[in-house]
């Protein structure tokens, strides 16, 4: 528990109030943007998503644009061709199917093209303030870093372990606190270890010295 409390009071210290750093203004464009973060950066999607929602704003033009157009503005995000096919039938099932509104069903997201559980959990933590973790790469590294979970662990295992070591309601903080420690100090390459407040029970610090 001691090591716990040492996490939390650090991950409040340098991140008070941790932000989603996907830029959004409705429910679709939070659930697209996620579904275009996937190996790729949000400051990218971001680039990308503030030039295709305001071309394209709403669902209903989303889903009957030219395949070509979107592919266009998502290109510097990679796999543009995939991801444009999930926008499109993202938007189709919203619009035919849930009357334009992502619904809070895990299930059902779970059943959308390119919406995993990663993609779930952090659209349900984020719109909708439902608790859950969720782990991305700097979750994952940062965790194995820190020992709170073992180096050949699933992403599921992580997140199952994660649950059981943070509080119910402030899962969402977390996982935010998390991701930003991963990608601004606990880097995956040259981690920032110097003036860390966890060395000491961190690996990656370990191995720097």
């Amino acid at each position: 528990m001691m090591k716990i409390k040492l996490i939390e009071e650090y991950l409040d210290e340098i991140f008070e109030n941790p932000k989603c750093e996907l830029n959004y203004n409705k429910d679709y464009e939070l659930l697209m943007a996620i579904v275009l973060s996937a190996q790729s950066t949000d400051k990218r999607v971001n680039m990308c998503t503030d030039i295709l929602f305001k071309k394209y704003d709403s669902l209903e033009k989303i889903m009957n644009a030219k395949d070509e157009d979107i592919q266009e503005i998502i290109r510097p995000i990679g796999s543009f061709h995939k991801k444009c096919g999930y926008l499109k039938s993202i938007a189709k099932i919203l619009v035919e199917n849930y009357d334009g509104k992502v619904p809070k069903s895990r299930e059902v997201l779970e059943s959308f093209p390119g919406v995993g559980r990663k993609t779930t959990n952090v659209f349900l933590s984020e719109y909708y303030n439902i608790p859950a973790i969720a782990v991305d790469t700097h979750v994952e590294r940062v965790s194995k870093r820190l020992k709170l979970a073992n180096k050949k662990d699933s992403v599921l295992v992580i997140e199952e372990k994660l649950m059981k070591k943070f509080k119910k309601e402030e899962w969402g903080k977390r996982h935010l606190q998390l991701v930003l420690f991963g990608r601004y100090y606990c880097k995956a390459i040259k981690p920032d270890c110097r003036y860390c407040k966890l060395k000491s029970i961190c690996t990656s610090s370990k191995k720097e010295k």
